[in-house]
């Protein structure tokens, strides 16, 4: 049998990779060339970097480039409730299968429809600030989506609740195929629910831990627009707009892509980070996997 020469498997994939290439890559070509242009319509003139200067200066662009910064916050929020959630489900508490299902339906859900199920529970009338007054904790009763203080953290509770069930899941598979004989080893040394978490599980589970934190930034960078859109369109004032609602304000509202692009190339640039970042450490996950 004849060896393979070694640009036979490349020959197989590069069609569909010139496909690839051709459906995002000349999109993304466009786009960058739309952010240095006066786009009225199809074509504009060249304007160089003055979009991106216009764009600093735009308070409101400062304002979604800070709040999607915060949300931010909700990456370890959702690495820590992740774990210790998935971990209590590996150990089987008495009806995890029960919360199993629970957890993760909400991660099933189109985002629309969580968001407006969301929009219904948290607003001033709505069934959470009645349950409050009814157990007499009026003063818990707040205007959730209304007050500027507070809307941006309600969006962030409900991307969490659902975001959450992808971590359970991803983590609890991954426990699943952990050597048990290390868990039974860490028990019959006495070690409690606390420290086996913290000596044996979270080091065996590291890499999706990386995985993991990536993903749930670049989903609260760029993956939020049905969350905020449906629950309160930036709203009130700004106190919830984020890039992603900026960019199609300014794109499709305003008509004016020139500025709408350059946002654009903003987000893609901060969201590249974390996609190198994965890259590289899947790249250094099989070098050890290949060592060992």
């Amino acid at each position: 049998m004849l060896p393979t020469r070694r640009y036979v498997p490349y020959l197989y994939i590069a069609p569909l990779v010139a496909l690839l290439a051709f459906v995002f890559g000349y999109p993304l070509l466009k786009v960058i060339e739309f952010s240095t242009r006066l786009v009225r319509g199809a074509t504009g003139e060249f304007i160089g970097l003055d979009n991106y200067r216009n764009l600093f200066d735009d308070d409101t662009f400062r304002a979604a480039l800070e709040h999607s910064a915060i949300l931010l916050v909700c990456v370890p929020i959702l690495l820590v409730a992740s774990i210790v959630i998935a971990t209590l489900l590996f150990e089987q508490l008495r009806g995890w299968k029960v919360f199993r299902t629970v957890l993760f339906l909400p991660y099933i859900l189109a985002i629309p429809v969580v968001g407006i199920v969301g929009s219904f529970i948290f607003q001033l009338h709505g069934p959470l600030n009645q349950a409050l007054e009814a157990v007499g904790l009026s003063a818990l009763a707040i205007d959730w989506l209304g007050s500027e203080r507070y809307a941006l953290l309600t969006v962030a509770l409900v991307i969490v609740g659902r975001e959450v069930g992808f971590g359970i899941v991803l983590f609890l598979a991954r426990l699943l195929t952990l050597d048990q004989s290390l868990l039974e080893a860490a028990r019959l040394d006495g070690a409690g629910w606390w420290a086996r978490l913290r000596y044996v599980i979270i080091p065996e589970i590291r890499w999706t831990i990386e995985f993991y934190v990536v993903v749930a930034s670049i989903t609260m960078l760029a993956w939020v627009f049905s969350y905020v859109y449906t629950l309160t369109q930036g709203g009130p004032g700004n106190a919830t707009l984020t890039m992603e609602l900026y960019i199609y304000n300014v794109g499709e509202v305003q008509s004016t892509p020139g500025i709408a692009s350059a946002a654009a190339c903003v987000l893609l640039a901060a969201t590249s980070i974390f996609i190198v970042a994965l890259f590289v450490m899947r790249l250094r996950a099989e070098r050890v996997e290949a060592a060992a």
